[in-house]
């Protein structure tokens, strides 16, 4: 569940033009006199060059999603469906908002997100109400592949589906919904800008060594503890940021792992989520559970929660943000704390 905070944006202005203007009378009969040359005229800043259109393809339109569908787009979308919070924030992101006509309940970013109508739980959309709003793209997530996609397609609508297992992967995606959507430029720009931030983070650790890189293990539930192993972006974000995901050669994806393996494994630093309203709940769990008070992250007091679990586990235009954070937990000697 995520924490949903209503915030009222208050504008006041006050402006304010005060002229004042004086003048004298000359003698009657001055000198003549050669006037000074006058001042230069005050320098004006360059207009500001207005960004080129965007260059609309040509349609239909034929793309692969991260699936490795063929997926063919008739016309240029104009109604769209959100069925993943990263999806949401990638079309905010590239200035389709005007386009989107249903999200999740747990699409909450940027604020204006909440506003969509709702037409779908984490795995349980509403299949008339997606229909009542004809939609003509959906954008959903590797999670609906099994059961959900084959529904959607059964309908007849047009489903792409994002399923990121890397930073580079998140930007690709970002890449695709532009092209798809006639906002390639804007895409590009924003994938440029993006990259130009991981590859900052990636120049100061990409040349530590294995010693240097120390073993994290991310947790993003308790009781039982979940963590993330390889061809996750998650792990990818890890090991940019200067460590070592210590469960990346024991399974992929997501799995719930025991107190005896995280012992075995003895992470040097734990990263806990603050998923949804759990607050800190996963963190006091580890932080109290004695069993676990011999691993190295506990005994050097190296349990961090991320600020905003959205930053880390959503892959969007903000995964970014969560690379910058864990860099700096992981390396403040390098990043600053």
């Amino acid at each position: 569940m995520k924490r949903y905070i209503l915030t009222i944006l208050t504008l006041l202005g006050v402006f304010g033009l005060v002229f004042s203007i004086a003048c004298s009378c000359p003698p009657p009969t001055p000198p003549e006199v050669t006037p000074p040359p006058s001042p230069p005229a005050e320098e004006q800043p360059p207009e500001a060059v207005p960004p080129k259109p965007e260059e609309l393809p040509s349609f239909p339109l034929t793309v692969v999603d991260d699936l490795g569908r063929e997926v063919t787009i008739e016309k240029l979308p104009q109604r769209i469906i959100s069925l993943a919070p990263s999806n949401t924030e990638i079309l905010y992101a590239l200035g389709l908002e005007d386009r989107i006509v249903g999200v999740t309940d747990y699409c909450d970013y940027p604020e204006a997100a909440k506003a969509k109508p709702r037409v779908a739980g984490y795995l349980t959309p509403d299949m008339e109400k997606i229909v009542f709003l004809e939609p003509d793209l959906i954008l959903a997530e590797s999670i609906h592949e099994k059961t959900v996609l084959p529904a959607l397609e059964k309908l007849g609508l047009t489903v792409i589906v994002m399923s990121a297992t890397s930073l580079d992967a998140v930007l690709r995606d970002i890449a695709l919904i532009g092209q798809i959507n006639g906002k390639s430029k804007s895409a590009a720009k924003l994938v440029d800008d993006l990259k130009r931030r991981i590859d900052a983070v990636t120049a100061k650790t990409e040349g530590l060594s294995p010693a240097e890189r120390p073993r994290v293990m991310y947790a993003c539930w308790h009781a039982p503890i979940w963590t993330l192993g390889s061809n996750t972006f998650i792990n990818d974000l890890i090991g940019k940021a200067g460590g070592a995901n210590v469960f990346a050669d024991d399974f992929e994806k997501s799995r719930v792992v025991s107190l005896e393996a995280i012992i075995q494994e003895n992470p040097q630093v734990i990263i806990v989520s603050r998923m949804g309203t759990t607050g800190d709940l996963v963190y006091n769990n580890i932080k109290k559970e004695s069993r676990l008070a011999g691993i190295d992250a506990i005994r050097t007091n190296r349990v961090y929660k991320i600020s905003d679990a959205d930053l880390i586990e959503r892959p969007g235009p903000r995964i970014v943000d969560g690379l910058e954070e864990v860099a700096r937990l992981l390396h403040p000697e390098i990043f600053g704390p």
